[in-house]
């Protein structure tokens, strides 16, 4: 068999494969006739090594920890073989933002409701250990030593709040802070170690953290700039021809995680069938599940093809709603195929799949879980500081400073600084992916009548599209 194409996963330095198996569609909403747990034994035949499910999936771990046992990846297999299991990358997620919390309360945006088939399930800590038992253990709250899954993912991230819940501890994770975040606690059952408290055995239960999202581009970018110590491995997000339509991540944060070399994981390919037969909302019974393979106006390879197409992306997760021994039927083989991309399409391939989207209706199919577009915004932040000591020789010096602007449907090219009025430099625009600013220094003979200059900093995206930020001042002493 043909070796199947690979690309490696950002910093982990994993190799994956181009297609990965999405834990939903038919693992999770099963429909009459579908047989969840040979999607999963088919993927694996096939050669496809990343593999994405999630806590709150309903039935698709337990789907896969059946799958493992009969493959022999699951330490509960009398036929247990660890090179199987070291070749390939499982990632779950969890919802829960938070470590610990005082008795009785809860993070808003933790599902995290009581008892979920029968685990008590109250922290991401939890999360992760009701994810081994799953899919390596016994499925009742217990798993062997030595289970561990590749990453555990902080899932669909879209406040700055919760971002700042999961950071929360991060520098002081005493056991005696009522409020944790969900960071520290992963780094503790990455490391081994037991600084908050969650982790009294010492156990390595997860090799990298990941985080996911797909309404708020802006939210992901603060998580990865918030990121000092590069413990966020990788990004699942949004990857598919109607991204530019809304506020995008492709010139977003799928450029930022690129830049702090994160591996970047497509998801929403098809929008969650909406592109197809779907209504559009979320998927949430069987007879959401599309088992065809694509449509004749719009064929399955182009879209896996056009994400593949996206700088910065390692591999996509497409959810399997039918497999079939007649390959041309079968979703898995013609996914698989499609992904076996030699060289990118060019941006004249890609534009075209996009414009056929649009002619078709379809670019509506993000709506339900993409931010609406608000075009190129300006530069945020802006600050203007004056050197205090350089007015007695004569000359004035100001560094301007600011934070990225976000893109609209093109990516952003450079900022334009302007002293009242004129522009006086340009910086190029580059991924912001850490909280160092970017900056100017205009010097300039001082003023006899100590005027006081007004700045301003200019986005200004490939297309010519520019947004100019509001005018500021440095220090007026430093002038007089």
């Amino acid at each position: 068999m043909k070796q199947l194409a690979t690309r490696r996963l950002g910093r982990t330095e994993r190799q994956v494969t181009t297609l990965g198996l999405g834990g939903q569609a038919s693992i999770q909403w099963t429909p009459e006739g579908e047989d969840p747990v040979a999607i999963i034994e088919k993927a694996h035949r096939l050669g496809i090594n990343y593999m994405d499910t999630s806590n709150v999936y309903g039935p698709s771990q337990k789907n896969f920890g059946e799958a493992f046992r009969r493959l022999g990846i699951s330490r509960a297999a009398p036929s247990y073989d660890p090179a199987a299991r070291e070749k390939i990358f499982v990632a779950s997620k969890t919802h829960i933002r938070t470590a610990r919390r005082p008795a009785g309360e809860r993070f808003r945006t933790d599902f995290s409701e009581g008892m979920q088939d029968g685990f008590g399930v109250v922290t991401s800590v939890d999360d992760v250990r009701r994810s081994l038992s799953l899919m390596f253990g016994d499925g009742r709250g217990n798993y062997p030593e030595g289970a561990y899954l590749d990453s555990v993912q902080f899932h669909n991230l879209n406040t700055m709040d919760e971002i700042d819940m999961l950071f929360e501890g991060m520098e002081d994770p005493s056991p005696d802070r009522p409020w944790l975040g969900s960071l520290a606690a992963m780094l503790d059952l990455r490391e081994g170690s037991n600084r908050t408290g969650c982790n009294p055995k010492g156990e390595k239960l997860i090799r990298h953290i990941g985080i996911t999202g797909h309404w708020n581009t802006a939210a992901l970018i603060y998580a990865i700039q918030r990121d000092s110590r590069h413990l966020l491995d990788t990004l699942l997000v949004t990857v598919n021809p109607a991204d530019c339509r809304y506020m995008p991540h492709r010139h977003n944060a799928v450029e930022v995680a690129e830049a702090a070399d994160m591996g970047v994981v497509g998801m929403k390919v098809f929008a969650d069938a909406a592109y197809y037969h779907k209504e559009i909302r979320f998927s949430n019974n069987p007879d959401d599940v599309y088992r065809q393979v694509g449509s004749p106006e719009l064929p399955s390879a182009d879209l896996i093809r056009y994400a593949l197409s996206v700088k910065g992306v390692s591999t996509l997760i497409i959810g399997t709603g039918h497999v079939d021994e007649d390959s041309e039927k079968c979703q898995l083989e013609q996914n698989l195929a499609a992904s076996q991309l030699e060289k990118p399409l060019d941006a004249a391939a890609m534009t075209e799949i996009e414009e056929r989207l649009v002619a078709l209706g379809k670019d509506v199919g993000n709506t339900y879980f993409q931010r609406k577009a608000i075009g190129l915004t300006a530069p945020r932040n802006v600050g203007a500081e004056a050197d205090s000591s350089m007015p007695r020789l004569g000359r004035v010096a100001v560094r301007i400073s600011w934070d990225t602007a976000y893109a609209g449907p093109a990516p952003i090219e450079r900022y334009d600084i302007l002293r009242d009025g004129d522009v006086v430099g340009s910086v190029a625009h580059r991924p912001q992916h850490t909280i160092e600013r970017f900056f100017f220094e205009d010097i300039f003979k001082g003023n006899p009548e100590g005027a006081v200059p007004h700045y301003s900093v200019r986005a200004v995206d490939t297309l010519g599209t520019e947004k100019e930020s509001a005018l500021i001042s440095a220090d007026p002493s430093v002038f007089a």
